[in-house]
C-alpha cells in the first residue's frame, strides 16, 4: 500500500508497509499513482505522453520498478500472519494513578465530569497509592523502567500524598532493580514555589493544562465560581516551565468548536516561550455545543497546514518549538507491537482510582464494565485484559486500508468504544484528524531535510 499526497508544494509518496518516505517530481509521482492503479506500463505511458516526454516516462517507469525490486515501494505486509496476540505475554509498564477525583475549575468538556468520574470526590490515601505501586512492580515482569502519572481531576489537591509516592518508590527501585518515571499532569491553579523544585527534581515529564489564548481559555476552562484561569494560571506555568531547564513537559490544550483557529492557540504558547506542545481535539457528544463536527474538518485541515507552515518557518529562523502531532520518526519507530496495538491500555497500561479500582485508562474510569480489579487483590476480569491484548489494527476493519495505522496504531479504544460502543472501531472524525496531521509531520520532515 502506499500514500501519494501533495503539501506545500512536495510531491509526498509514502509506502505504507516500510514506512519509508519518497519526495519526488511531478513525473514520478504520475507514475506512482499509474502504478498504484494497477495500469500497464504501455498504458502508463500513453496517458502521460502529452504532459511529459517518452524518455522521461519509461526512466521514471524503470525508476519505480528498482525501487519495488529493493522493497521501497509497495512493499508486502509481513506482519499480519506472523503474529499471534493472543499468544503475546504481556506485563504492566505504567499506571495512571487518580490521586485526586475532584478539581478545583469547572472545564465545560471535562470527561472526568470536573474530576468525579461518574461517582463520589474522593482522594487517593497513602495507603491506596503505596499498593498501587507494589501492584506495578509485582506485575512488571523483567520491565526496569515502569511510567507512572499523577493525575486527576486536579492532583494538587493531594499534593502531600504525591509527594510521599515518588519517595515510596524512590525506595522501592534498588531492591526491585526498577526505575520509576514520574509523570504529573496539572491545571496550575496550586502550583507554588514546592511544586515547581519538588517536581523538576523528581517527575520525568510535567503536562500543563492550558487552551492557548485568555479568551479561548478562560471561556473552557473556568474556575469554580466562574471566572477566567488564565491570569492565575500563565505565570505559574511559565516559571516551572523556565525552572524545568531541560527536562521534559508539555502545555497542552484542548480545542474545541469554539477555537477552530486553534493553531493561533499554538502559536500563543510559543509566542509565551513555552517550547514543547500539545494541543487536542475535543471528544465529546454530538450535542454539545463545543464538540466538533464533520462540517468543521476542512477548517481544521487548513489549520493544520497553517501550523505546520508556520512550524517551518520558526524552526528555520532559529525560534522553533515541538508539537507533539508533528513529531513522527521515519527511522524505525517504536517496535512492531506498539505500532500495531497501540498505547497497551488494558494489559500494559490501567488507570488506578482513588479507592484502587483497576480501569483500562482513565477514560473508562466509572464504567463497571470495564472494572479490571483492584491493587489489592489484582486483576480478576481477565476477559476484558484478553479483549483489549487482541485490540489491534488487523482487528479494526477502517484501519485496513489506512496509511496512517502504523502510526495512529488504530486510534483509542476509548473513542471508538464512545462512539460506536465497540473498541475495535474507531472514531471516524478523529481519524479524519489524525491522517491530516501525519501527512503534516511527514512534509516537515522533508522541509526540513533540505538545509
Amino acid at each position: 500500500m502506499i500514500h501519494r499526497y501533495k503539501n506545500n508544494g512536495y510531491n509526498i509518496v509514502l509506502d505504507v508497509e516500510s514506512g519509508l518516505v519518497h519526495v519526488v517530481d511531478d513525473i514520478m509521482y504520475d507514475v506512482i499513482g499509474a502504478y498504484d492503479e494497477k495500469k500497464e506500463k504501455t498504458d502508463i505511458t500513453e496517458d502521460l505522453k502529452n504532459k511529459y516526454d517518452i524518455g522521461e516516462i519509461n526512466e521514471a517507469i524503470k525508476e519505480v520498478d528498482e525501487l519495488i525490486e529493493n522493497e521501497s515501494l509497495f512493499t508486502k505486509d509481513v506482519y499480519r500472519d506472523k503474529i499471534d496476540f493472543k499468544k503475546r505475554q504481556t506485563v504492566v509498564k505504567a499506571l495512571c494513578l487518580h490521586i485526586s477525583h475532584d478539581c478545583n475549575l469547572a472545564c465545560k468538556y471535562c470527561f472526568a465530569e470536573e474530576g468525579e468520574y461518574h461517582g463520589r470526590r474522593a482522594l487517593m490515601s497513602l495507603e491506596v497509592g503505596k499498593k498501587a505501586l507494589d501492584f506495578l512492580i509485582e506485575n512488571s515482569g523483567n520491565r526496569k523502567n515502569l511510567e507512572v502519572d499523577f493525575f486527576g481531576g486536579e492532583p494538587l489537591m493531594n499534593w502531600e500524598v504525591v509527594k510521599e509516592l515518588v519517595k515510596y518508590g524512590r525506595s522501592r527501585e534498588k531492591e526491585c532493580n526498577k526505575n520509576f518515571r514520574f509523570t504529573l499532569t496539572t491545571n496550575g491553579v496550586l502550583v507554588d514555589d514546592d511544586v515547581i523544585e519538588f517536581a523538576n527534581k523528581e517527575m520525568s515529564n510535567v503536562v500543563m493544562s492550558l487552551d492557548g489564548r485568555k479568551e479561548v481559555n478562560d471561556k473552557m476552562r473556568p474556575t469554580r465560581n466562574g471566572k477566567g484561569s488564565y491570569d492565575i494560571i500563565v505565570p505559574k506555568f511559565k516559571e516551572f516551565a523556565k525552572r524545568r531547564g531541560d527536562k521534559d513537559y508539555y502545555v497542552r490544550g484542548t480545542f474545541t468548536h469554539e477555537n477552530l483557529d486553534f493553531a493561533s492557540d499554538v502559536l500563543h504558547y510559543a509566542d509565551l516561550g513555552f517550547k514543547n506542545m500539545s494541543m487536542e481535539p475535543v471528544v465529546s457528544e454530538p450535542t454539545d455545543s463545543y464538540s466538533i463536527k464533520e462540517e468543521d474538518l476542512p477548517m481544521i485541515m487548513s489549520e493544520y497546514d497553517r501550523l505546520a507552515k508556520e512550524y517551518i518557518k520558526r524552526k528555520k529562523e532559529g525560534n522553533g518549538f515541538t508539537f507533539f502531532h508533528f513529531m513522527i520518526d521515519l527511522d524505525g519507530g517504536p517496535c512492531v507491537y506498539k505500532r500495531l496495538s497501540g498505547c497497551g491500555s488494558g494489559t500494559e497500561y490501567m488507570a488506578v482510582t482513588p479507592w484502587g479500582d483497576l480501569y483500562p485508562c482513565h477514560q473508562f474510569v466509572g464504567d463497571e464494565k470495564f472494572l479490571l480489579g483492584n491493587v489489592f487483590d489484582g486483576v480478576k476480569n481477565t476477559e476484558i485484559c484478553d479483549e483489549f491484548k487482541l485490540c489491534n489494527v488487523y482487528a479494526k476493519e477502517k484501519c485496513q486500508k489506512c496509511f496512517a495505522k502504523y502510526y495512529c496504531s488504530g486510534g483509542c479504544a476509548a473513542n471508538s468504544y464512545k462512539f460506536h460502543g465497540n473498541i475495535n472501531d474507531a472514531y471516524d472524525i478523529g481519524c479524519e484528524m489524525q491522517r491530516k496531521r501525519i501527512e503534516c509531520a511527514i512534509m516537515i520532515k522533508a522541509a526540513l531535510s533540505e538545509e
